[in-house]
């Protein structure tokens, strides 16, 4: 009885979680660090805005191998939002996981990460670059061994004294970025839907510096 529960269990988790055309099916990962104590930080803003796709959506994330995913399905296109449990430094080892297991292409990943280099709610949009000195980037990189692939970088700004970097960014929203952070969240789900239904590079030229 035992060998059947474990065949059946074994089924289920090694069972694709999208189906269908792989140019039609896109991996958003969001960057961030799991548990409460970093829940409403300026690093875990990649965990923000899946978290409330999902709740408009009426989406409820599921932990699995190497992260919390759900499916959301969107004029044909299916989207797999995924937030990596294995904290942020290396978030590349789920990143790959998920493409190889859902057989997504690399052209369809969209990694959503805050950006320190950019004023508050900036997006920034691009197809390739450098990690930016961001360690979830950059352990990306080097698991794909690729610098190649899709990024949304959300603007958290710099206004931090010297040597106090880390503080900031696993600091907590204050004052005014309080106030317009769910509207800046809100435009944001609408980068990644466009990012599936009109293409990356209508996407750059669409939200780019907004």
């Amino acid at each position: 009885m035992f060998s059947i529960f474990r065949e059946l269990f074994t089924i289920n988790s090694n069972r694709n979680l999208t189906d269908g055309d792989p140019m039609k099916k896109y991996l958003i990962v969001g960057l961030g660090n799991i548990g409460p104590k970093y829940a409403n930080t300026r690093h875990n803003i990649g965990f923000k805005i899946l978290d409330f796709l999902a709740e408009k959506e009426e989406l409820t994330f599921e932990s699995k191998k190497l992260g919390d995913v759900t499916v959301y399905k969107l004029k044909g296109r299916t989207f797999l939002l995924l937030k990596p449990s294995t904290f942020m430094n290396l978030s590349g080892k789920a990143i790959k996981y998920w493409l190889e297991k859902e057989k997504i292409p690399l052209e369809n990943l969209l990694v959503v990460t805050d950006d320190l280099n950019l004023d508050f709610g900036t997006f920034r949009i691009k197809t390739k670059g450098s990690d930016g000195g961001h360690n979830g980037l950059k352990d990306a990189q080097q698991v794909l061994n690729t610098s190649k692939y899709n990024r949304f970088r959300f603007g958290i700004g710099d206004t931090f004294s010297q040597g106090k970097q880390v503080d900031y960014v696993l600091g907590e929203w204050i004052g005014e970025e309080q106030k317009l952070l769910p509207e800046r969240i809100e435009k944001a789900t609408e980068i990644i839907k466009s990012f599936g239904l009109a293409g990356i590079t209508n996407t750059m030229n669409s939200f780019n510096g907004k």
